[in-house]
């Protein structure tokens, strides 16, 4: 049978205010390269997905052409567009462009740039997985216990560690189920926010507006956000690591 088309949407436009620099932590260096380069050279490898479309800051598409598409060469990228002020407002810059095109068969692979540490492994589970049920994100299980806290900040409730997951990217999900939920979203967007409801994840789109269930598919533990500078250091050592086993193969 062939393969689907499968269009990976990678979001680099976060400020990172946490990392306390004036450049956006995408750009920052791990052992010499850009944090942003680390997932875009496994997409651009990868045999699953076919393009990327790349999400930015307000006017960081000059430098981003430069800087990372041009400098590395990376020839999946289709498309480098400015997003919005939320994250759901940047998947959408992407997916508007799937939607004019009428894209409704196929695979849409949803990813923040700040997780450089996607690997083959995690892109083939959840690839085999969304073929199957149309929607379902990377994570992990919780290692410590979790408490849920009251108003007054006293505990609420403890859930049982089996059932609670560390969420992570890609978010994947069929095109004809995605590009229609997020058109919902921004329609009824100030609707959405006089009710409280804040989307936070892609996931959130699909269980609110198609009411569609999500499978929960094994990432990695070194699928970590960067976030802090103590992120930094430790994708210093991640990616040491596999310099170290390259080298002795």
């Amino acid at each position: 049978m062939e393969k689907e088309r499968c269009v990976a949407v990678v979001l680099a436009g976060g400020r990172g205010k946490r990392m306390g620099k004036t450049l956006a932590k995408q750009y920052l260096l791990i052992k010499g390269k850009p944090v942003l380069y680390y997932s875009l050279d496994i997409f651009e490898k990868s045999d699953i997905v076919d393009e990327v479309i790349l999400v930015v800051g307000k006017g960081q598409i000059p430098y981003c052409r430069q800087e990372i598409v041009e400098k590395y060469q990376f020839r999946k990228i289709r498309a480098v567009v400015e997003g919005g002020a939320e994250r759901y407002h940047s998947v959408w810059e992407a997916l508007h462009i799937l939607e004019r095109e009428n894209m409704k068969k196929g695979y849409i692979f949803i990813h923040d740039g700040a997780r450089p540490f996607i690997d083959n492994g995690i892109l083939s589970r959840v690839y085999s997985e969304v073929c199957r049920s149309r929607a379902c994100v990377a994570g992990m299980p919780v290692k410590d216990t979790i408490k849920l806290a009251d108003e007054q900040g006293y505990i609420h409730m403890t859930p049982r560690r089996s059932q609670v997951w560390q969420i992570q990217t890609p978010q994947v999900f069929s095109a004809d189920l995605i590009i229609p939920a997020y058109r919902e979203v921004m329609e009824k967007e100030t609707e959405l926010l006089e009710q409280g409801i804040q989307i936070t994840d892609d996931a959130m789109v699909v269980e609110n507006v198609c009411k569609c269930p999500v499978k929960l598919v094994e990432g990695s533990y070194e699928n970590i956000k960067i976030t802090t500078p103590e992120d930094l250091e430790i994708a210093e050592i991640f990616i040491g690591k596999k310099v170290e086993k390259i080298a002795k193969r």
